[in-house]
């Protein structure tokens, strides 16, 4: 049995956020209702990733909606309205991502929802919550990266901000509307009483960079540099960072710059002062990168891993998924389609009792379960 088998969540959400979080839910065994506009659905079917597209779906919406259910409603239409009532008064989680007043204007904002359902816990996800300036500003992953600093503090000194190469404020929002909702059923055990978790964008960005903002906080206000050569944490000190070797690129992490310069045979790093490994950053590793590109990556594994100084190759995803680590995990499952083709995706990263959760369900087709939720509704107020 998963842990959630026997939760009833309605997912009204959309693109990542929201979806992320109800598939997190479903990998655990809830069972998870997505509730799509009649005709168009959520807009995720037709999000694009390198022109993929698989059943008129795009390959990222199977991924991000796998093991879920569709039910097409108009929440405009007094009839639709009414049977989602229905709905959510016997479910158990109700997550919704709709700009601030959005779902107040349609009958469906919390207050109204738990009168409904006062067990309801009701997850709402925000750009920027639902006050303030930025209030109705769009909440996009690229946007949120950059208004919260994030991009800021990568790439290299001088050159232009980096974003992450993935919707990573998404992901990190998704995670944590699940651990609040899983925390408010937790308490709803105890009290019997629902809840209302809210999150933003905004502050999953700023709680991903926790440990930054404290630093510039607590140490005066004085803004981080980035390193002008091989940025990778703006805080950290030399040698950390990415190389490049004559065949690769190996990353190293922390570590003494006396012992690298035994390991490298780089007796220059002796002459550096406790202290040099930040104010003289970019002159340490600009040396120690012109050392590491004279030989291989599994030259200088081989050295360095035999001493256990923190270190590794950098990893294609072709080469991530060749490794033997990698295979040793299981982490890849199989989608079926309908009509036999198979879409391979990652797996729910979380085991229980050593058991990992797999699942052969890709994403639902548009309104493929509205007749049977509407017989199952049916047959519960019959």
């Amino acid at each position: 049995m998963k842990p959630l088998e026997g939760i009833v969540v309605l997912d009204f959400s959309q693109y990542l956020a929201g979806p992320s979080c109800s598939l997190r839910l479903a990998d655990l065994g809830a069972r998870v209702i997505k509730i799509e506009r009649p005709g168009s659905g959520d807009n995720c079917r037709r999000t694009i990733l390198k022109n993929m597209v698989i059943e008129d779906d795009s390959l990222l919406f199977h991924t991000i909606n796998r093991s879920k259910e569709s039910y097409c409603a108009n929440m405009k239409d007094p009839d639709d309205l009414k049977i989602l009532k229905m709905l959510i008064k016997k479910a158990d989680v109700m997550i919704e991502n709709f700009r601030p007043g959005v779902m107040k204007k349609n009958g469906l904002d919390y207050e109204n929802v738990r009168g409904i359902n006062p067990r309801i816990v009701y997850g709402t996800i925000t750009g920027y919550g639902d006050k303030g300036p930025w209030a109705k500003k769009p909440g996009q992953d690229l946007v949120v990266q950059s208004m919260s600093g994030l991009t800021w503090l990568n790439g290299n000194g001088g050159n232009p901000p980096t974003p992450f190469g993935l919707s990573v404020v998404d992901s990190y929002t998704g995670v944590h509307l699940a651990e609040g909702i899983l925390a408010a059923l937790y308490r709803r055990i105890k009290t019997g009483r629902g809840a209302q978790v809210q999150v933003s964008l905004m502050e999953s960005a700023l709680d991903m960079q926790f440990e930054g903002i404290t630093a510039y906080l607590n140490g005066g206000k004085k803004l981080p540099v980035r390193a002008e050569y091989n940025n990778a944490h703006p805080y950290l000190a030399a040698p950390y960072g990415i190389y490049r070797t004559r065949d690769g690129c190996i990353a190293l992490s922390q570590g003494s710059l006396k012992d690298l310069a035994s390991y490298l045979e780089l007796p220059e790093l002796n002459e550096y002062d406790p202290g040099d490994e930040f104010g003289k950053r970019d002159e340490i590793k600009k040396l120690i990168g012109s050392r590491l590109i004279q030989q291989t990556t599994n030259h200088w594994l081989a050295i360095l891993e035999k001493e256990d100084y923190w270190c590794c190759e950098v990893y294609t995803w072709e080469k991530m998924l060749e490794s033997e680590g990698f295979k040793e995990l299981k982490f890849l499952q199989t989608l079926e389609l309908m009509d036999g083709r198979e879409i391979v995706t990652s797996r729910c990263p979380i085991k229980v009792d050593g058991e990992a959760y797999y699942s052969r369900r890709p994403g639902p087709k548009l309104g493929a379960d509205t007749e049977k939720i509407r017989q199952e509704i049916g047959e519960v107020e019959a």
